[in-house]
C-alpha cells in the first residue's frame, strides 16, 4: 500500500538533437537517423498497443457492491451513498490502458441530510469531469489531482447553496470514496468513516486499513486547526464538530476544517476477499477485526443458500450487510448506520 505523499516527483524528459553540416556522408547519416527515428516511433506505437493488451489481461477481478442502511435511533437518516460497479460507462475518452472503473462511496451527514445528499448526487459527476482525459503519463498523481479538485469543487458548490439559504445551512458530511481502476484501489477520505480490505494472510483474514480517521485531537489535525485560529475542546473543533475534515460545515472552515482528502492506494491480489466501507455508526459497534469474523461466518454459513434469481454468494453477501447494520443498531450504536461490502472475485470463477 502506497501513500500518495511517498510518490516521487515526475522526472523531466529532455531530448537533444544535433546535426553537423558538411559532406554527403553527413546527409546519409542524417537519413539513417531519421529512419531509426521512424522505426523507434513504430516501436513506441507497438508498445502502447501492447500496454493496452497487457492491461486488459491483467484485470483479474470482478467487483460487485452490496449495501444496507438503518436510521437507528436518529430522528432522520442523514447518510447517503454511491454504488457504481460500472463507472467506466460514464466516460468517453479514457486512457486506453484503463478498461475497468468502479466507484463506491459512503457519506455520513451531520447537522442535517443536505450535505450528504448533495455529495451522493454530485461526486461521481464532478469526478468524471475532473478525471484525466486521453493518455495518462503520471497515473497516481493525476488521479490524486482529480480527487482533490473534485472535493474542492463539491465543497465550494455546496457552500454556495448553503449561504444562499435563509437561514444558512449548517450541514456537513464525511466522505469515504473507493475508486477501483483496473485492479488498483484508490481511496479518498474526509472524516471518520472508514474503509478496509479483507485480505487472507497465512490462515487468517486481516483488515488492510485504507483510510485515516480525521479526529480533531490528532496532532497534525489539531496543529492545522490552531494555526487557523480555531481550537480543539474535548476532542471537537470549537467544542462542537467531532471531525476535522468534511464537505460543508461552512462555519468551521475559517477555523481549520478542510475539504482536502487523505488518499491511499492498494493493489488487489488473489488473497483479497472484499472491501468494506462504512460510516462511524458501524465502527461504534464493531472493530474491523470483529467485523471480518462476523462477515466471514455468514459467508461460510452453509444454511444460507441461493434462490431462483440469486446465487448463494449473492444471498450471503446481501445477508452480511443487512445483519451488520441490524447488529450495530441492536448494540445501541445510537447513530445512522450505512454498510457497503464490495465482493472481490476472480474474473474466471
Amino acid at each position: 500500500m502506497d501513500l500518495f505523499g511517498d510518490l516521487p516527483e515526475p522526472t523531466a524528459v529532455t531530448t537533444c538533437t544535433g546535426l553537423v553540416p558538411g559532406t554527403d556522408g553527413d546527409v546519409s547519416q542524417t537519413l539513417q537517423t531519421e529512419e531509426r527515428g521512424q522505426k523507434r516511433k513504430e516501436t513506441d506505437d507497438d508498445l502502447i498497443h501492447n500496454r493496452s493488451t497487457r492491461t486488459k489481461a491483467s484485470v483479474q477481478f470482478r467487483l460487485k457492491g452490496y449495501m444496507a442502511e438503518r436510521r437507528g435511533e436518529r430522528d432522520e437518516m442523514q447518510d447517503a451513498h454511491i454504488m457504481l460497479d460500472d463507472f467506466t460507462s460514464e466516460f468517453n475518452n479514457l486512457d486506453p490502458s484503463i478498461v475497468r472503473m468502479s466507484l463506491y462511496a459512503v457519506f455520513d451527514g451531520h447537522g442535517g441530510a443536505r450535505a450528504s445528499r448533495f455529495a451522493s448526487e454530485h461526486l461521481h459527476k464532478i469526478l468524471r469531469d475532473n478525471f484525466p482525459k486521453g493518455d495518462i503519463t503520471q497515473v497516481d498523481r493525476e488521479i490524486k489531482k482529480a480527487f482533490v479538485e473534485t472535493c474542492k469543487k463539491m465543497d465550494e458548490e455546496f457552500l454556495k447553496l448553503a449561504t444562499k439559504s435563509k437561514p444558512s445551512w449548517k450541514d456537513g458530511t464525511t466522505v469515504s470514496t473507493v475508486l477501483v481502476v483496473n485492479d488498483t484501489v484508490y481511496t479518498a477520505n474526509l472524516g471518520d468513516s472508514q474503509v478496509f480490505l479483507c485480505r487472507q494472510k497465512d490462515d487468517k483474514h486481516i483488515p488492510i486499513h485504507l483510510t485515516t480517521v480525521h479526529n480533531p485531537s490528532a496532532y497534525e489535525e489539531r496543529i492545522r486547526i490552531q494555526k487557523a485560529g480555531g481550537s480543539v475542546k474535548e476532542g471537537r473543533v470549537m467544542g462542537v464538530l467531532d471531525v476535522s475534515r468534511s464537505i460543508g460545515d461552512g462555519q468551521y472552515k475559517k477555523h481549520g476544517v478542510t475539504c482536502l482528502p487523505d488518499m491511499k492506494k492498494c493493489q488487489l491480489t488473489p488473497n483479497d476477499r472484499y472491501l468494506l466501507i462504512a460510516c462511524d455508526g458501524l465502527w461504534k459497534a464493531f472493530s474491523p477485526e470483529e467485523c471480518i469474523k462476523f462477515t466471514n461466518n455468514i459467508l461460510e454459513d452453509s444454511s444460507i443458500q441461493g434462490t431462483d434469481s440469486l446465487s448463494t454468494s449473492e444471498v450471503r453477501l446481501d445477508s452480511v450487510v443487512n445483519k451488520l447494520a441490524n447488529t450495530a443498531v441492536l448494540r445501541l450504536s445510537s447513530d445512522n448506520v450505512t454498510v457497503m461490502v464490495v465482493d472481490i472475485r476472480n474474473k474466471n470463477s
